[in-house]
């Protein structure tokens, strides 16, 4: 048998797709399950957009386009960014791909070189994604650690510690997956004030959850006058209007697109002709089905972590945006004698029928900072009530 090559056995994965499939192995069993392990928006797409992928289909939208995405595409991208941050780009500094996953191999391909020890800072607990491509295109992996007792933020005094002569690139995520914290106007500019010192850093700013601000509106790194040029500003429609099979993302950096452009042109061609003209319409068209949706996830995000913070050995803080929580249970796996947060997931899971993912799946654990589970709470009230009520019950069953 031929060699696999080291990169390839070395790549990671999204565990809450494979938390999924383990949740789908069960259901078929016959067990109940309810499931806050996929961050999916579980509302249908919103019906206008729906018909413009429809009319695409009609109108005989089926073929290749250029590589970087239709201008329509392009300009409503452009003119939403310049709209919700502040922002001044035209249409070709935009690039498009199928999600906005992509972008990350693509930004690193870009800002690295193989071999060279070039470093790049990421956050912890974050996207695994992050730690996974960086490892694959050879470059070194640096965890930022986000920490309960600042909102899982990070302390700009660590970053400032972690950037050297070989750091290429910093990523920044928020409103932030797993945690649902948020980097505010206050603390960008302290970061922004560090990064002066570092110019030949690039920041990748994965700004997917940027409408599912709850406290405060949000704040780009790109809209600071010094870190424009070398931010790379990350959206698609994934979760602002619920189109995550779709698969629709776009970047924005003047210097970088064209470099964006080839790398798509050698990887994926273009993305699809018909979910570009989708994107157009979600990008420009009616927003009703966009605020109700984020009007639902307040509404389930103030449910949950009431209830949270009322189960026997959990605490929960209260998220800024996206729709996640990260509730504590170091208390709940001492009460049951669960190991770790892992154990307590899997107990969870069999036990009592509840699927959530560990603190584990998202980087290694924090040090000093307890254990960790995540819930998505893209899920009705009804299974929000149900599930936590599930959890309750299993701690107090089982406590010694």
């Amino acid at each position: 048998m031929p060699a696999i090559s080291q990169r390839s056995s070395q790549l990671g994965t999204e565990n809450a797709f494979v938390v999924l499939a383990e949740v789908g192995d069960l259901q078929r069993q016959g067990k109940d399950i309810v499931s806050f392990c996929i961050g999916m928006p579980d509302f249908p797409t919103p019906q206008n957009i729906q018909d413009a992928g429809i009319n695409a289909i009609r109108g005989e939208k089926h073929g290749y386009t250029p590589s970087a995405g239709i201008p329509e595409l392009r300009q409503a991208a452009a003119q939403y960014l310049n709209k919700t941050r502040g922002l001044d780009y035209n249409a070709e500094d935009v690039v498009a791909a199928a999600g906005a996953k992509p972008f990350i191999m693509y930004s690193i391909l870009a800002t690295t070189d193989y071999g060279q020890e070039h470093e790049v800072i990421y956050p912890n607990p974050g996207f695994p994604i992050y730690d996974s491509q960086i490892k694959a295109h050879g470059a070194i992996p640096v965890p930022l650690h986000l920490r309960e007792s600042r909102g899982f933020n990070f302390d700009p005094a660590e970053l400032d510690a972690k950037l050297n002569d070989k750091t290429r690139l910093l990523i920044l995520n928020s409103p932030q997956n797993p945690t649902g914290g948020i980097v505010t106007k206050s603390e960008l500019a302290v970061i922004v004030e560090i990064l002066n010192e570092y110019p030949n850093v690039w920041v990748f700013s994965d700004e997917i959850y940027s409408q599912l601000c709850f406290e405060e509106s949000f704040t780009s790194i790109a809209s600071f006058p010094s870190m424009n040029e070398r931010t790379i500003v990350v959206d698609g429609c994934s979760k602002t209007w619920a189109m995550t099979g779709w698969r629709l993302g776009f970047a924005a950096n003047k210097t970088l697109a064209p470099i964006f452009t080839n790398w798509v042109t050698n990887t994926e061609s273009c993305a699809s002709h018909i979910t570009q003209w989708a994107g157009v319409e979600a990008l420009n068209g009616d927003q009703s089905g966009a605020e109700m949706m984020r009007s639902k996830f307040l509404e389930r995000r103030d449910l949950i972590v009431g209830l949270l913070n009322k189960v026997p050995g959990v605490t929960c803080l209260n998220p800024g945006g996206a729709f996640y929580v990260w509730p504590n249970v170091t208390e709940a796996c001492d009460l049951i004698g669960a190991n770790d947060s892992e154990d307590f997931r899997q107990r969870l899971l069999h036990e009592a029928g509840v699927a959530v993912l560990a603190d584990i799946h998202f980087g290694k654990r924090v040090p000093d900072d307890g254990q960790h589970i995540r819930f998505s709470y893209a899920a009705s009230n009804e299974n929000i009530i149900e599930g936590v009520a599930r959890l309750d019950a299993f701690i107090r069953d089982n406590t010694r």
